[in-house]
């Protein structure tokens, strides 16, 4: 029947939904990191700035959030509600003009997995690093 996946394609979906749920299982973890981390951060009066993403085509854009920076090259932040994104987005002429809408995307414990080496890393530790005024802000 035409319906009916084929055992490869069940096995392939059952692998995926359990990356899911791996996936999810981390952000929940993650998430206590990037709570206490902004709690941290307001004690110390370390304030939030607004946050600007990467266009694919290189362009700089505002976006509609603020937030700390993880990375010298701006490429992941959290915002003050402790959602975590990818700051490099599609996008054209018009967001060049408005701006960018942010999605959030599940947090990791490993900022930059599969990157280059020098550029992976604990989310823990690149949350102590904005702490320590280590990673540029502006």
């Amino acid at each position: 029947m035409a319906d009916e996946l084929s055992e490869r394609q069940k096995a392939a979906k059952r692998m995926h939904e359990m990356s899911q749920g791996n996936a999810r299982v981390e952000a929940a973890r993650a998430k206590v990191l990037i709570d206490e981390f902004i709690a941290e951060a307001r004690a110390k009066g370390l304030e939030p700035r607004p946050l600007k993403a990467k266009l694919l085509s290189g362009q700089t854009v505002k976006t509609d959030k603020v937030g700390w920076y993880l990375r010298n090259n701006h490429s992941v932040a959290i915002d003050v509600d402790g959602n975590y994104y990818t700051l490099s987005v599609p996008g054209g002429f018009m967001e060049r003009l408005r701006g960018v809408k942010l999605e959030p995307t599940l947090a990791p414990l490993v900022v930059g997995r599969g990157g280059r080496d020098g550029e992976t890393g604990d989310l823990k530790e690149f949350l102590a690093w904005v702490l320590a005024g280590e990673i540029n802000q502006d």
